[in-house]
């Protein structure tokens, strides 16, 4: 298994990571919302760019998985900077970018932050703008009398029985950070992946990038009965040859 390192950024936070040297254009794995690097998209990514022989990076925002910092206090800001600094530091050349969910926003930032650095991206049931058009637009009036009252509110996950908290500050912070209300130029191959039962990133989602964006190569494959985590074999095939794609 990789050894998992750790990076201080520019910013002051620890992050740990897990690279393996090799050819270009390296992949960077950007995961999602409360998730961490040790995931089975991450590390079967990791898998296929090592027979591969290709350059790869997966890490863990800062309060998320191994990384300082608490996952409460953090922002959308916040884990955009974490990827812009980790690939600036830790990367060279061109980077296919794939994204899980919240990830995929991320990636959309990085790319943003970074040009000329990204040449392809795959988004996974991208979140793009999530905080205000998922959990702000779901909130109903009382939830968001507390979240400005108290600072957060306290949401049931799907995945375990610890709820999901959002604070006034991510919200506050996301909406400096939407992708989906300017133009979006996309100068470089993009592969969006979405599974039809998906109860977490709706349809509209992706159908939603795919209007919006200005790009000459945007391809969106839906797979029926695909839930969120999108990590059947059927779909890490999918994910592999979407990056494949990509990186010509």
């Amino acid at each position: 298994m990789t050894e998992c390192r750790f990076f201080n950024s520019p910013s002051g936070r620890r992050l740990a990571y897990v690279q393996q040297k090799g050819a270009g254009p390296g992949v960077v794995f950007l995961g999602g919302f409360k998730s961490d690097m040790q995931g089975s998209k991450a590390q079967f990514l990791e898998a296929w760019a090592k027979r591969q022989g290709r350059a790869f990076l997966r890490f863990d925002y800062s309060g998320h998985g191994q990384s300082s910092g608490k996952f409460v206090d953090g922002t959308i800001g916040d884990w955009a900077q974490d990827a812009v600094e980790i690939v600036s530091a830790l990367t060279r050349g061109p980077q296919v970018v794939v994204g899980s969910s919240m990830g995929g926003w991320i990636a959309l930032l990085l790319a943003k932050e970074l040009p000329g650095r990204v040449q392809g991206l795959v988004g996974i049931a991208a979140a793009p703008d999530f905080t205000e058009d998922s959990v702000w637009a779901d909130l109903d009036e009382a939830q968001r009398q507390a979240m400005w009252r108290d600072g957060q509110v306290e949401l049931p996950s799907e995945y375990d029985d610890s709820p999901y908290i959002f604070t006034r500050r991510l919200i506050e912070d996301g909406r400096a950070h939407l992708v989906l209300r300017a133009p979006l130029g996309l100068p470089f191959p993009v592969r969006l992946l979405q599974g039809s039962e998906d109860a977490s990133v709706k349809a509209s989602v992706p159908l939603r990038i795919l209007a919006h964006a200005s790009c000459d190569d945007m391809r969106l494959t839906f797979v029926k009965g695909a839930d969120h985590r999108f990590s059947s074999p059927e779909c890490l095939n999918l994910i592999e040859a979407a990056v494949g794609e990509v990186s010509r």
